[in-house]
């Protein structure tokens, strides 16, 4: 959200608005910031630890256990493993969340664009961008998950990943898991939006005075 905003303020018309291009730009820029500053290590690490513990003999013994394995095993490109993926991922995610948040606000301000959108409309609208996000990303976390689990050794890179699955498994493969993701991305993504657009609001006033 802070790469975001900093995005925007550098990017709005005179009116304050943001053009449908710059939009997807500025979310495409902050889901790159998330996935190399937050998401790829983390991402790495969970999916590495949850194939360890569901196989017949685990190693690692917890979670901070299973990081100085991996970075002990692998060095620290360990934990930086399917960055590309994640990237691709998380800046089409952001993109199309942001795109799709901010042009529901404009089409809900109309001429007037300083007109409050009410937290209950800020929810429904992030619903239909998380809805949006996990349709339109849902191939590539399929291939990133494949590039960060124990058995990332059988591919190499994140085009021959995605060959082989759609040889192997074919296309509905790219979307295993949609509906329990669409879930929980829904409510996730309805839920930081709201607490983030009355934080803003909170903030700007307090900045203002």
């Amino acid at each position: 959200f802070g790469t975001f905003e900093e995005l925007k303020r550098h990017s709005v018309d005179e009116n304050g608005n943001l053009t449908p291009g710059r939009r997807v730009l500025c979310g495409l820029g902050a889901g790159i910031a998330e996935a190399i500053l937050a998401v790829t290590p983390m991402e790495t690490v969970k999916v590495k630890f949850i194939n360890d513990q569901t196989s017949a003999k685990p190693h690692f013994k917890g979670f901070f256990h299973g990081v100085r394995e991996i970075i002990r095993a692998e060095g620290f490109r360990g934990v930086y493993q399917g960055v590309v993926p994640t990237i691709m991922k998380q800046g089409s995610n952001q993109a199309i969340r942001f795109y799709v948040m901010e042009t529901l606000k404009h089409w809900y301000r109309g001429e007037d664009h300083n007109k409050k959108v009410p937290t209950l409309v800020v929810g429904a609208f992030g619903v239909i961008a998380g809805a949006c996000s996990v349709y339109g990303n849902t191939p590539i976390d399929v291939v990133k998950t494949r590039l960060q689990g124990l058995d990332a050794h059988k591919y190499k890179g994140t085009i021959d990943c995605a060959i082989k699955i759609f040889k192997n498994e074919g296309p509905r493969a790219f979307y295993k898991g949609t509906v329990p993701r669409l879930s929980r991305v829904c409510l996730d993504v309805c839920i930081t939006f709201m607490i983030y657009d009355n934080f803003m609001e909170v903030f700007n006033k307090f900045w203002k005075h």
